[in-house]
């Protein structure tokens, strides 16, 4: 029986919902013949009971395409995932030291402004007097480094660690620091993952009070690695009203809670552009997220208006939130929001 074989009809098993299969997000720990019978042991970290039930299933049909492959036994070890704010928060304690608070801000698809969202959110819980990181996750379209207008080569220290670049009180760290501005990020996955842990646990964060995770659009191999090594205390769903985007943006709560991260709400971002005489025009549609939140039973955090402002101020270097939130009805709804965030983080068990 070649247990190379074997690996490779494994390795067509994808991990449920997700594109990546179960050999290499390395969930096969064992397989060994015994007295001519095939023994595949496995480990998984989830509290979702379907994830197991649909991997062993698809793994015994895959298996069942083997010659002579007889009954396989598999065997599936189920390791009860963290609760993110648990008592491993609790403590203090993260899965990348000195970090008291990971937040993942997501979306389902691109352009619904999710890295003007991550940059402002940073920005406004720094205000509240906290110590803010933020991780720009997203390897082929970076662009904090723009957003903050640096564009600082980070160092290392004397430990190889990666020293970020800081930028209006914020710890940053993107592939926009790495690359010239024209040169494109050409990875497959595999080293796009390794590049996304090194930011992540390679990156001399020092002591923060949140570190803020600007993931990739949409629910790809990096944010699933992420999500299942990083212990993630809540993610920020960002959408726009119309309903293509909030389609997408199920898919992107669907995704977190089968690895158990809790969703801390959505953002409805384009909610309504105001003309200079005061009327409001609903460019993407009227009342999407609010309507979204209800359904999912998850908190509407804020609703951000279209305003050239916001543009204007994240093509500068100099996010929106900077501004005084009494001149800026986007400012102030991030204000907002990391104010409702830091209360309900803080009061996480």
């Amino acid at each position: 029986m070649n247990i190379d074989l074997v690996k490779q009809a494994l390795g067509t098993v994808k991990y449920p919902g997700f594109s990546r299969d179960i050999v290499s997000f390395g969930l096969i720990k064992e397989v060994v013949v015994e007295d001519g019978t095939l023994h595949v042991r496995m480990e998984i970290q989830t509290r979702d009971p379907e994830v197991p039930q649909q991997i062993f299933k698809a793994s015994h049909a895959a298996l069942a395409e083997l010659p002579d492959i007889g009954t396989p036994k598999i065997e599936i070890n189920i390791k009860d995932a963290p609760a993110a704010g648990g008592e491993q928060a609790a403590s203090g304690k993260s899965s990348i030291p000195g970090v008291k608070k990971i937040i993942a801000v997501a979306s389902g698809k691109g352009g619904v402004g999710k890295s003007t969202v991550a940059s402002n959110l940073a920005i406004a819980l720094s205000k509240t007097g906290a110590r803010v990181g933020l991780c720009d996750c997203d390897l082929y379209g970076p662009s904090i480094s723009m957003m903050f207008g640096s564009h600082d080569r980070p160092m290392a220290n004397e430990h190889d660690e990666i020293i970020p670049v800081e930028a209006h009180g914020i710890l940053l760290m993107s592939m926009g620091f790495l690359l010239e501005e024209r040169s494109p990020v050409i990875v497959r996955g595999p080293m796009a993952t390794r590049y996304t842990q090194q930011f992540l646990r390679q990156v001399a964060w020092g002591e923060l009070d949140y570190l803020v995770l600007d993931l990739p659009p949409g629910t790809g191999d990096i944010q699933l690695t992420i999500v299942q090594t990083v212990a993630v205390d809540g993610a920020i769903i960002v959408t726009t009203p119309q309903e293509i985007a909030l389609i997408d943006a199920r898919k992107a709560v669907s995704m977190f809670a089968k690895v158990n991260v809790p969703i801390l709400g959505l953002i409805e971002n384009m909610a309504w552009f105001e003309c200079e005489h005061g009327t409001r025009y609903h460019l993407f549609g009227e009342g999407g997220g609010t309507r979204e939140a209800e359904t999912l039973n998850v908190p509407l955090l804020a609703r951000i208006p279209i305003e050239p402002p916001v543009r204007e101020a994240g093509d500068s270097g100099k996010p929106i939130a900077l501004t005084d939130p009494s001149a800026s009805t986007a400012s102030a709804a991030f204000h907002d929001c990391a104010a409702t965030l830091s209360a309900t983080l803080a009061t996480a068990r």
